[in-house]
């Protein structure tokens, strides 16, 4: 194999990453082989419910800003799988990506040969993205957790720093039914002797990640207590955060993500390089961390693709990641009229989803988008309806025509209204209608 379409499509043939199997013997079994380049570098975890990628670029860049070379693994990606493992602050390029995977194939099969079922697509992803960052060599590996904690493949390594975002329900059917049982799973990748960078929480969450960090001996430092945002405003190209780190306090950080939530974000991810550089012993250089911060992107999340009417993408995909999306456009912008573009995959509470953005949405056009796990638009046209309102709802199959009907309906308002769209309800969504709307996208 010799082209990025040819490892993808091998990489395909394994079973998919929405299926978690409670074990860490088979990627385990492979980074051995490998010669366990995960233990050849530090790591920084970062696992919770919403908001570990955009907390993972926040800690990327920063950590560059000091000078670091850093490699950085999140999941899943919006476009290209190369997204998935950046070197630097870029996707690693296709060539590398695909030299990587040949040099790591002849082991696949040696390893599937040894358990009753395979390797995973996550299992060889997260192997390969230990191998390049072992091999580039990085300072330092930011490295999101898939789904969970103890028994994600990211896990075989002993992160450093174990960062958590805030915890909610998402993956029941793999990770439990309450947020003590998730919690519980997210608490995995906290170990002896790390420093767990801990979110803002509800009781039931904090409980069961400070029991966690008594019974291993590792250190907690909590958003609210330890760290937090002391204040925060709208600013050209941005907003402007006053950031309480473990060492001092940070002010006038510009981020060019929006919401209150990016602001909490950039927060933990503070605390984290703090952690990692040091402890907190005493404020790091503030012109460092404004520079990292106002370099740190997200893509797919709030994100301005068009003006005229504008167009904001959004990977939201379940309830908690739906109401912290409607509390960022009441806070951070003016519409008068938003139009939703909601696409959602089979698996996710669709009608959760959808209660938590009927406040903010005028109208809704359903879609779907290419992925065998989306959801029927019939199926979630007939969730819209039911949330609100049949006059509201408008079901269009094509992504494509979705996106030319939600612009035709907000640029029928009116020139002298503020109106939009809104494209979210799924990574899946979000990457395809980026790839449609941004140009070299």
């Amino acid at each position: 194999m010799h082209s990025l379409a040819e490892v993808e499509q091998a990489l395909a043939m394994r079973w998919p990453e929405s299926v978690l199997d409670p074990s860490l013997s088979r990627v385990g079994d492979l980074v051995r082989v490998l010669g366990d380049p995960q233990g050849a570098i530090p790591v920084i975890l970062v696992a919770g419910t919403n908001g570990k990628t955009s907390t993972a670029r926040m800690i990327d860049s920063v950590l560059r800003a000091f000078g670091l070379r850093v490699g950085r693994y999140t999941s899943p990606h919006l476009q290209s799988v190369t997204e998935r493992i950046s070197l630097d602050g870029q996707p690693v390029d296709e060539q590398r990506f695909v030299d990587a995977y040949l040099e790591i194939a002849p082991y696949l099969d040696l390893v599937d040969s040894r358990h009753p079922e395979p390797l995973s697509y996550f299992e060889v992803l997260t192997a390969l993205a230990y191998a390049i960052f072992a091999d580039a060599p990085v300072d330092v590996a930011v490295v999101e957790v898939g789904m969970g904690g103890t028994w994600d493949a990211t896990n075989v390594a002993h992160a450093q720093v174990a960062v958590i975002t805030p915890i909610a329900l998402d993956h029941q059917a793999y990770l439990g039914d309450t947020i003590e049982q998730i919690a519980a799973e997210k608490a995995g990748i906290i170990q002896a002797g790390s420093v767990a960078v801990l979110a803002q929480q509800s009781l039931e969450a904090a409980q069961v990640l400070l029991r966690r960090v008594t019974e291993v001996g590792a250190t907690a430092a909590r958003e609210g207590v330890e760290f937090g945002v002391v204040a925060r405003t709208l600013a050209v190209g941005g907003q402007l955060v006053d950031l309480s780190g473990l060492g001092g306090g940070y002010d006038e950080v510009l981020l060019t993500v929006m919401g209150a939530h990016q602001a909490h974000n950039a927060a933990v991810a503070l605390a984290a390089v703090e952690a990692f550089l040091g402890g907190g012993a005493g404020r790091l250089d503030l012109d460092a961390v404004r520079a990292g911060f106002a370099a740190a992107t997200s893509p797919g999340r709030l994100e301005v693709v068009r003006r005229g009417p504008t167009v904001l993408v959004d990977a939201a995909h379940n309830p908690h990641g739906a109401r912290t999306l409607a509390a960022a456009l009441t806070d951070d912008f003016a519409f008068d009229h938003l139009v939703g573009v909601i696409g959602v995959l089979s698996d996710k509470d669709a009608a959760g989803l959808l209660e938590a953005l009927e406040p903010v949405l005028a109208q809704v056009v359903v879609t779907r988008t290419s992925s065998p796990r989306a959801m029927d638009p019939d199926e979630l046209g007939a969730i819209a309806v039911s949330v609100f309102g049949a006059d509201r709802v408008v079901v269009v199959a094509s992504l494509v025509d979705a996106l030319a009907e939600a612009v035709a309906m907000a640029e029928e308002v009116g020139p002298l209204a503020q109106s939009g769209v809104l494209v979210t309800g799924s990574v899946v969504t979000a990457g395809e209608a980026r790839a449609l709307l941004v140009r070299g996208g």
